[in-house]
């Protein structure tokens, strides 16, 4: 690990007591872009890359960003990394991914809302769009998404999942009714590839789940939205037949809850993001299942010689 630093160039008076934390792997098509829109509000922005062949890191340092460099493991671990270790002073910490932007709202709502927070509150929760194929996704049950991104320092922590992890903070949750927009500039081949990935990883998730009982203990720490989808998710969806699951899940988005009204866009990214990739983790549980009771095996050492992950 090395660290590289640039006095930033934030230095405007009116900048936030904040440090947002952007997680980094050859992100040189969005990182501008993301801490521009970070121009003026954050007090200090932390970039941990994880081996980036492009340009990522000296975009960022040229920008002001304060520059770390640590290995990925996954994404729970690399983040609570950074909080470990990129010596955060400010009141407030805020997670942004690097090919999402904070909208002008936002940006206005945290200059008037955040310095008069209550001592009581933790955490805040914010709505997050996504863009596909040049179009905000609005249909579909995917906006508003409210998701926990800032939270006061030392209360909050990235928990330890393979996939679908939150932030996790001991306290009264508020939440800011304004905007990040996820952005991403990559073409249908990049996405496909990174879901893919993602899929492995929560089959993994799912199956140590059903290993270990797992009904999060730690779910009170979250924001009330992402406590019900995790009980849906454990609860309902988890108990329905392998393949037929992801079927309703695509029909449950795209009849009832108006998909199809987002066009061409709407109708490519429900079939892939709400059945394709629900379908894909399904054989891959399928799978793992298999090869769990095939070779009298464990499921840590199964994911260590299919995928060289280790989950012990």
């Amino acid at each position: 690990m090395f660290t590289m630093t640039q006095q930033t160039m934030i230095t405007n008076e009116q900048a936030l007591n904040l440090t947002v934390v952007i997680l980094t792997f050859n992100e040189e098509r969005h990182i501008q872009r993301c801490l521009e829109s970070l121009s003026g509000l954050a007090g200090r922005v932390v970039v941990v890359d994880s081996q980036s062949t492009d340009q990522t890191r000296e975009i960022a340092l040229k920008l002001g960003a304060d520059v770390y460099r640590n290995p990925w493991i996954n994404y729970a671990k690399q983040f609570n990394w950074a909080l470990d270790n990129s010596d955060i002073t400010t009141d407030w910490v805020m997670r942004l991914d690097a090919d999402e932007i904070v909208t002008p709202k936002l940006a206005e709502q945290l200059r008037q809302q955040l310095s008069s927070t209550p001592n009581t509150t933790a955490g805040i929760t914010i709505n997050r769009q996504i863009h596909f194929m040049g179009k905000w996704i609005k249909h579909g049950a995917i906006y508003p998404i409210r998701q926990l991104r800032i939270w006061r320092n030392k209360q909050g922590r990235c928990e330890n999942r393979w996939m679908d992890e939150h932030i996790l903070v001991e306290g009264t949750i508020e939440h800011i009714n304004a905007d990040i927009a996820d952005i991403n500039l990559n073409n249908i081949t990049w996405w496909i590839n990174k879901h893919n990935h993602y899929a492995t990883r929560e089959a993994i998730d799912l199956l140590m789940g059903e290993i270990n009982h797992a009904v999060d203990n730690k779910t009170t720490a979250m924001s009330v939205s992402a406590r019900f989808k995790r009980w849906i998710k454990h609860s309902v969806y988890a108990h329905l037949p392998l393949g037929m699951r992801a079927l309703l899940y695509f029909l449950y988005r795209y009849i009832f809850r108006f998909g199809f009204l987002d066009g061409w866009p709407g109708l490519v990214f429900h079939v892939l993001q709400g059945f394709w990739y629900r379908f894909l983790v399904d054989v891959k549980v399928y799978e793992l299942r298999k090869l769990i009771a095939e070779r009298g095996q464990s499921l840590a050492q199964v994911v260590k010689d299919e995928y060289d992950y280790d989950i012990s």
